[in-house]
């Protein structure tokens, strides 16, 4: 069965003015708060797996496969690891790796970090790390583009920051679609076998001791809720994968009554039954900056 969309409607002016203020009421109020956030975050932020940053960034790989985007470019059926870990040592690097944080994210920690905070994301670049929120208060469920794990999930995860380096200089930096050196493949320490991103896209997805640890640090933040004053502070999160943070916060709110402020471009729909809950439709980017308690200066 599938997962039921809510059509969304744009908000009138007076609709998004009236959420504004609501946001605003809420957050100012706001001494302990739960981020959730997924891919709209990180587009808003100017991290855009398509169009010119895909042009600018990709290009001998568009030539060559005839790739449109990041992230369909993630499931290109390779047909060597040389042109396989060419791609993705240069992904790993335009994305994470060869990034600082952003200034959106920089100011979101910036409000965050003068209150009780945890942020469960599914996004895989690394900003809040980067951006200043401490890793123990990060719950990354879908893996990130630093690690690489055995492709049968049967050996571990390691980190590939040097790793990928390497890679990159025997590309030019993604300007040749496949490696020269063969030595710099990855492969397992333990059965000699191929490599994959530590990335969730089956269920060969290696969940570490430190996820684990995550989790267990996530889930004990959220039976908090119940007993301190907490606001869901919901951030481009979609449809791809709900069942992390979008249907959970909803779960949540309507249970604990704490306010969920939920922020989408296009799909920032929520059940009028669920009366804590504050829609702010449109990009991130600029609506933040139209809630003032989250500037900081």
């Amino acid at each position: 069965m599938g997962i039921f969309r809510y059509r969304s409607q744009r908000q009138s002016p007076e609709e998004r003015e009236r959420a504004i203020e609501e946001a605003r009421e809420a957050l100012a109020q706001a001494d302990r708060v739960l981020i959730g956030a997924g891919a709209g975050l990180s587009t808003a932020a100017g991290i855009n797996y398509g169009g010119q940053r895909f042009k600018d960034n990709f290009e001998p790989f568009i030539k060559r496969y005839g790739m449109t985007d990041m992230y369909s470019a993630g499931f290109y059926p390779f047909t060597t690891e040389e042109g396989r870990w060419a791609y993705w040592a240069h992904h790993a690097t335009v994305n994470n790796l060869g990034m600082e944080a952003t200034p959106l994210c920089r100011e979101l920690y910036d409000w965050a970090r003068e209150r009780d905070y945890f942020v469960i994301t599914t996004n895989a670049d690394g900003q809040f790390e980067k951006a200043g929120f401490a890793p123990e208060r990060i719950f990354a469920t879908q893996g990130d583009y630093a690690h690489i794990q055995c492709a049968t999930g049967a050996h571990g995860v390691r980190e590939d920051a040097a790793e990928f380096a390497r890679i990159e200089v025997d590309t030019e930096g993604g300007r040749r679609t496949r490696i020269i050196d063969a030595t710099l493949v990855p492969r397992c320490e333990v059965c000699g076998g191929p490599m994959a991103m530590h990335l969730r896209c089956d269920d060969t997805f290696v969940q570490t001791d430190e996820w684990y640890a995550s989790e267990k640090r996530y889930r004990e933040f959220v039976e908090g809720v119940a007993e301190k004053p907490t606001v869901l502070l919901e951030l481009g999160v979609g449809w791809n994968t709900p069942v992390w943070i979008r249907m959970p916060f909803e779960r949540l709110s309507r249970a604990t009554k704490s306010p969920l402020i939920r922020m989408n471009y296009d799909d920032a729909f929520i059940d009028p039954s669920l009366s804590a809950g504050i829609s702010l439709e449109g990009d991130i980017a600029e609506t933040l900056p139209e809630v003032p308690e989250l500037q900081v200066g």
